[in-house]
Formats: structure tokens, C-alpha cells, sequence
């Protein structure tokens, strides 16, 4: 089933195409959406969409449509199968008139059968096209807001906030300095927004790798080194495609994709799955470089390490019992913001409203540590619930205690995004003497401080 998409990018909108599994129709439960219309308008319109009842009521008419086109399809079917046993009784019984006349009438039903045929796919075809394009119901903690002016921040600590000397300079200017990452060269390889990192820039990198696996471990997450590539259907599994299409880099004839997080590859570990309710929580962490195009990110607030098309990046994952979801996302909150003290950063941390809300979350809380040389708070970490919107599109089930399968619910945070990191430890240490390494990476760095 081949399904048609228009995506925006840089202005102007483009047209793909993907071929779908078969199993969706069953998979995206229209029937719940039919028994919560309410609460999906409700929670449609908290993410500012307006025609959110119009899109809901287009999805129940097309699966009405689809049932009745399905049962016509089967009737017919049917009643071809009956035909093609009566004649071949009839010509035994001399009974050819009446035989012609049932190949005639058989005739007529293929011919019926393969408009139906075709006008069910039609009817599949748009309505998974409705399906794949309604994002996850907010939470009702989620708060109205159209953008990020909207959020909502839930805690400040301003504890280690720096008085830098008269001179401090940006990020950008103390790698120069330093030479310890070369954008220049990046550009000259490959393109803008892949840097090149260079002796201490390099080793800082891998010391942040380094320890955040180190820290996810003692967590509990079981480390994986995840793919970087992925295939359409796992695109699909946890909601980068449709939606992100446009965001991210596809390998030229091959149907594959450079993966945005490693959240990707990691949650469709399970796709197609049934696991053991006794194994939940599954807990995994793992590191990967990340590709996103960011089509349409211009201007300063994207200068040198603020924004990247190539990126490091730890991802923490887990696949969690729906009565404990909630809890667990408190847990993963505190592991990050217990990285981020450890570094002796800044922070705070927002719970995004509805018009900021990625499109497969049901709840998503937002790291965000200062930078002092900008004077601007940059995002590090998001740390999200997706509830079963994602275990709905992946068939990721478990069974309970009365052995009956259910959707799980999966959940992701950065734990944590390189370079906005790397940034605010660069601006905030820096000294007269030199850049000080924050105590907890100087065994994996080799120094506590980095001197020109």
C-alpha cells in the first residue's frame, strides 16, 4: 500500500511517497478515537489545531466507509465462491443454460469485485494518510500556549551562574582560540553545521559520552550501539515519518534514513514485540551521532555549536508499564538533571505547552542550562512520555496479569545533547588561565584545565 504525502521545506512543499505495512488499519485504533471524540478535540485544539473536530469526524467517516466497502467486498466474494460451486454441478446435471448464466453472473461480480478492491484502497489509503497526521493527545498537566514563549518553567537553579572576567568571550571565539573544534573545515569536507573537533575539543566530546553512558548505567539502563540508519517502517514505529520527513537526511535509492536520536533505532528494538509484563521496566541507553537537516534555522541564535546538522548526542530509553509511566518519567527527569548539576551548570527545566509539544508526546519536560557569554538559556535535554501512541504504531504489547496483551508506553529524554553542553561549559569556565574542566570529566579529559 503506497500512501502520498506533501511535506513544507524551505518555503515550498514537496511531494513523497511511502509504501506502508499492511497492519495500520487495525494497529491506530480509530474505534478510540470514535470512543474519546471529546477528549481528542480537546487535546487537538491545546496544540492549536483549530479543525481538529472536522479532521477527527473526516477519520470516523472514512472508517465507515471502509467497513461497509469491506463488507459489500465480502458479500461479493462470497457469493462468487457459491456461484463457482453451483456450476460446476449444473453442467454435471445437464443444466447448461443455467450454468452459462452463473459464468455470466460470476463475470459481473469480478468486475464488481475489482472496483470495490480498488475503492477500498482508495478509502485505506486516505485514511491512514488522516491517521499518520493526528499527533498524540497532550496530557492534561500539559499547559495552553502557542510557542515556546508559552512554556512553563517549573524550577531555576542559578546556583553555579559565573561572573566572567571583563573580556569573556562566546563560545565560538574561544574554540578559534583554543583550536580545538574547526567549523571552517567541516564546511570545506562536508557543509555548514558539521564541525570538526580537534584535540581537547575531541577528547571533552568523548569524556561527555564517556560519562553520561557511565552515569545511564549505574541507572539501570543496559547500553546498545543502535544502527544509525533506519528503514521506513521504523520511521513510522515511533512518529519521525510523516512528520519529520522533511528533517531528515534519506539515503539516495535506498529507502533509508540518517536517524534524528538514537530514541529511533532503540524503541524499534521492540516493534512487533510482545514482552514479559515481569521485564518492565526495559531500560536501554545508548549513544549515537544525530542528523537533522533543521531546515529554516537561520540567524544568530544558531551560531557556531547552538545549532548543528550533526550532532553527539546519549539517549535514554524505557519501555514501561502504563500504571507507572508517570513515575518512571520522574525518574528519568531527576537522572538528568542530576547529570546537569554534575557538570556545575546553570538550569532550569520547562514543561513545553501544547503549541510546543513534539508531535508523538503526551508530556515533555525541557533541560535548559545558561550560557553566560550569550546571556541565553540553551535547550540540552528533552525528556518526554509518549504514553502507547508510539507502542501503538510499533504493535509493542505486554501481557498483564490476567494474561491479556496490552499496548506499553515508552518514554525518552536526552541524557545528554552534546554541543549545547560542550558550549556552556567552554563560556562558563573560562578563565584568564584558561578553560576549567568541570570535576566530574577531568579523570576522562586527562586535565582540569585546557590552556591555549
Amino acid at each position: 500500500m503506497t500512501v502520498h504525502f506533501l511535506y513544507w521545506r524551505n518555503a515550498r512543499y514537496f511531494a513523497t511517497s511511502f509504501v506502508l505495512p499492511e497492519i495500520f488499519i487495525e494497529m491506530l485504533l480509530v474505534n478510540n478515537i470514535q470512543e474519546n471524540l471529546e477528549k481528542y478535540v480537546e487535546g487537538l485544539t491545546k496544540r492549536g489545531i483549530t479543525d481538529g473536530a472536522k479532521l477527527l469526524n473526516e477519520v470516523t467517516d472514512l472508517d465507515s466507509q471502509r467497513k461497509k466497502t469491506q463488507q459489500q467486498l465480502d458479500e461479493i466474494k462470497s457469493k462468487s465462491n457459491q456461484l463457482a460451486k453451483q456450476i460446476g454441478q449444473l453442467f454435471k446435471e445437464g443444466k447448461r443454460d443455467e450454468a452459462e448464466a452463473a459464468k455470466a453472473e460470476t463475470a459481473q461480480l469480478k468486475e464488481q469485485d475489482k472496483s470495490l478492491s480498488e475503492q477500498l484502497n482508495t478509502i485505506q489509503n486516505e485514511l491512514i494518510n488522516k491517521l499518520y497526521n493526528i499527533p498524540n493527545i497532550p496530557h492534561p498537566s500539559v499547559p495552553a500556549g502557542k510557542s515556546e514563549d508559552d512554556n512553563e518553567v517549573i524550577k531555576v537553579n542559578e546556583n553555579n551562574k559565573p561572573s566572567l572576567h571583563d573580556g569573556a568571550k562566546p563560545h565560538w571565539d574561544l574554540i578559534a582560540e583554543y583550536d580545538i573544534i574547526d567549523f571552517e573545515l567541516g564546511n570545506k569536507v562536508t557543509g555548514a553545521g558539521f564541525p570538526f573537533y580537534k584535540g581537547h575539543g575531541a577528547r571533552l566530546v568523548r569524556a561527555l559520552v564517556n560519562y553520561f553512558l557511565d552515569e545511564a548505567q549505574k541507572a539501570g539502563y543496559i547500553e546498545v550501539q543502535p544502527p544509525i540508519l533506519i528503514n521506513e517502517d521504523s520511521g513510522y514505529g515511533t512518529g519521525q515519518l510523516p512528520d519529520k520527513e522533511g528533517q531528515m537526511y534519506g539515503i539516495t535509492d535506498s529507502n533509508l534514513f540518517l536517524i534524528p536520536t538514537a530514541e529511533v533505532p532503540i524503541t524499534n528494538m521492540y516493534r512487533d514485540v510482545i514482552v514479559s509484563e515481569n521485564d518492565l521496566p526495559i531500560k536501554h541507553a545508548g549513544y549515537t551521532p544525530c542528523f537533522r537537516r533543521e531546515a529554516g534555522s537561520w540567524g544568530a541564535h544558531v551560531r557556531g555549536l547552538n545549532r548543528l546538522h550533526q550532532f553527539d548526542k546519549v539517549e535514554i530509553v524505557q519501555i514501561a508499564d502504563p500504571a507507572k509511566s508517570y513515575e518512571l518519567l520522574d525518574e528519568m527527569v531527576a537522572h538528568v538533571e542530576k547529570l546537569v548539576n554534575s557538570l556545575e551548570l546553570p538550569y532550569r527545566i520547562l514543561r513545553l505547552c501544547g503549541g510546543d509539544l513534539g508531535f508523538t508526546s503526551a508530556l515533555t519536560f525541557d533541560f535548559e542550562v545558561y550560557s553566560a557569554a550569550q546571556e541565553k538559556w540553551l535547550e540540552v535535554s528533552s525528556v518526554s512520555n509518549f504514553e502507547n501512541y508510539q507502542a501503538n504504531r510499533l504493535k509493542l504489547r505486554f501481557k498483564n496479569s490476567d494474561n491479556k496483551k496490552q499496548l506499553a508506553h515508552t518514554l525518552n529524554g536526552s541524557a545528554l545533547a552534546i554541543p549545547r553542553i560542550l558550549a556552556a561549559i567552554l563560556e562558563n569556565n573560562q578563565t584568564p588561565e584558561g578553560i576549567k574542566v568541570p570535576k566530574v570529566l577531568q579523570t576522562y579529559v586527562g586535565t582540569d584545565v585546557i590552556k591555549k
